[in-house]
This record gives structure tokens, sequence and C-alpha cells, in this order.
């Protein structure tokens, strides 16, 4: 199963949609476009943690673990700047935030302004459905975790179940990247 049918059946699609004021098909296709580089920039993370992803769910939890998730899902708006906070840990400056989006933008053709708004979102949604993977709030709700499965982290990250999450990201890296 692909992460982005992980987010839909979890609402975040939909909630996505709903704020930015979009179809459903338009916040999949910048969530398509947008992916690869927030995944990127967790297993760069991940990499530079002395412990891995070990010491990527400590950070995970530091910028506000599932309830990330939470917020996206939620009716009430969504506060950006904690989608921000973990933009800012993953890809380190807004210029880069500015560049993953307008590229995402010439993949689909939505507008970039759109997807600036989309990507802490995005963010969010993926940090907190890792932290849940990795917490012990995913054991205590074992029907909001994908694939039903004993989880942690690093299989949300295992698209393929292969048992090395790094070389689905890098694959969803270059897929972007061509």
């Amino acid at each position: 199963m692909q992460l982005t049918d992980i987010l839909a059946q979890m609402g975040g699609l939909q909630s996505m949609a709903r704020e930015l004021g979009v179809s459903e098909s338009q916040a999949a296709s910048g969530t398509e476009a947008l992916l690869p580089a927030i995944l990127g920039g967790f297993k760069r993370q991940a990499q530079a943690q002395p412990s891995g992803l070990e010491g990527l769910g400590g950070l995970l939890g530091q910028l506000g673990g599932g309830g990330l998730l939470d917020e996206v899902l939620a009716s009430e708006p969504t506060n950006l700047d904690r989608g921000n906070d973990v933009l800012g840990q993953i890809f380190g400056s807004r210029e880069v935030s500015r560049a993953v989006a307008q590229n995402a933008s010439t993949q689909t053709g939505l507008d970039t302004s759109l997807l600036k708004k989309m990507l802490p979102m995005l963010a969010m949604v993926v940090a907190g459905l890792m932290a849940r993977q990795q917490g012990a709030s995913v054991a205590a709700q074992p029907s909001r975790q994908p694939g039903g499965g004993p989880g942690g982290l690093a299989s949300i990250l295992d698209l393929n179940g292969d048992g090395n999450p790094l070389d689905d990201i890098l694959q969803m890296v270059g897929k972007a990247m061509r």
C-alpha cells in the first residue's frame, strides 16, 4: 500500500482538501508530488540521529507526536506553525521548502501558493502518522495502524516490506527527481 493511500484512509487527504478549498484529487496530486521530499527529509534526519530511526522518533515526539496528525484531521483550521517547525527540522530552511513547492507545482500544474500551504500540513500528517507508529498510542489503537501489523517507525517508511525503509524513501525521491 502506498503512503498516499494510507493518508486517504486516515482522512488526511480529505482534511487537507477541505481546509485548502481544493478537490480531493488535487490534494492527492499535491501530496504525491510533495511526499518524496518530505520523506527524504525524514530519511536525512534518521541518518543524522545517533540512534537512527529511534532517535527520529524522539524528535517527532518533541515536535508534537501524534497530535500533529490529530490537528490536521480536526475540523478547526490547522496551526501551520507546527508544520513549519517540522519542515524546519527536515529541510533546514525556508528556501528548501519554497523549492520543494515550486518543483511540485511544475510536476502537478497546481499553484505554488497552494502547495506552500499544503506542505506544512502534509509534513504534520506524515510526522504524526510516524509518531503514532512509533509510540505506544498505536498499540492502544490498533485500528488506526496502517497495515494492521506490529508497527514501529520503520514499518511506515518500509513501503515494500523488505525490512529496509531507506530504499523505499530513496526510490520515492528518485522518482520525484525525474
